[in-house]
């Protein structure tokens, strides 16, 4: 049985790591606050650019933009991928989740003979393809609490570059999506082809055309462009509110767990001083009984 000295040690290194991770959670969880607020404020405009472009595709369909049309290279047979993670680590099984879908995705796409490209959004995702030896074509990393569309668009630009030229058949966004903070949902959701049906338009039978100024292929190709980086600036936006509710959660759970561990500790050093202090006594009695 371990003295009481070392016990005391070791209820004091736990304490100290208990108001390590009692600090971290109150951080998260003023962090997620913004986070949340910032991701519910990107989702409107989301939501109406998606509508505009379903509303364009149907409108115009004598044109037909290459981000809608499915590949028709078939010697491409290459996959990109965008794989949105965090650039730190404690906060539970997110990045783990989102990196095992990629992982069965990929491994699925391989076997059917494609090769595999990706654009790594966050320090965890781009050291998790280094290891696994994925292509890595571009990468950015250090986003900070706060996402900005111009540190993203230069990495996303290189695949959608190869998707125009026909190097790439398809091209997945990979990310979390945020539920509610107890709730965090993986997802690997194809980004390119724009099929019609994942566009998200008016309910009804009724479409109508617009007037195009200049003209609708310079209209159609700069919204689709805009509503490409709308959607990975909401992936982005998504995973680090879930990266935060995802860190709260779990520096919670560990400060909750050390407490547990305080609590077996002080009841092993209390039994043990109980223990020591019953050999003493033991030990006088005898002494004394001995005289």
């Amino acid at each position: 049985m371990a003295s009481g000295k070392e016990i005391r040690g070791k209820i004091k290194s736990v304490e100290n790591t208990k108001k390590i991770t009692k600090a971290m959670e109150m951080v998260a969880a003023s962090k997620m606050r913004k986070a949340q607020d910032r991701m519910r404020a990107a989702r409107p405009y989301s939501d109406k650019i998606r509508n505009i472009t379903s509303n364009l595709a149907t409108a115009n369909p004598e044109y037909t933009h290459a981000f809608m049309a499915q590949a028709k290279n078939v010697q491409a047979k290459a996959i990109g991928f965008i794989i949105v993670t965090t650039d730190k680590g404690l906060c539970g099984g997110m990045n783990t989740n989102v990196l095992r879908m990629v992982t069965q995705k990929t491994r699925e796409l391989e076997a059917a003979g494609n090769k595999i490209q990706a654009v790594a959004i966050g320090n965890k995702g781009l050291g998790f393809l280094n290891r696994v030896g994925v292509k890595v074509v571009s990468h950015v990393i250090q986003i900070g609490d706060t996402p900005h569309l111009d540190k993203l668009i230069g990495p996303i630009k290189v695949m959608l570059d190869e998707y125009e030229e026909g190097k790439l058949d398809a091209v997945y966004i990979c990310y979390t999506k945020f539920l509610n903070t107890m709730k965090q949902e993986p997802m690997v959701e194809q980004l390119l082809p724009l099929s019609a049906d994942k566009l998200v338009g008016d309910k009804g039978n009724n479409s109508w055309d617009y007037i195009y100024e200049p003209e609708a292929q310079t209209v159609i190709d700069e919204l689709l462009v805009r509503y490409v980086e709308a959607l990975v600036y909401q992936a982005v936006a998504e995973n680090i509110a879930s990266e935060q509710s995802a860190r709260m959660v779990a520096m919670k759970s560990a400060s909750d767990n050390a407490g547990s561990v305080i609590g077996e500790l002080k009841l092993v050093y209390n039994k043990t001083r109980q223990a020591a202090i019953t050999k003493e006594l033991s030990e006088i009695v005898a002494g004394a009984a001995a005289v």
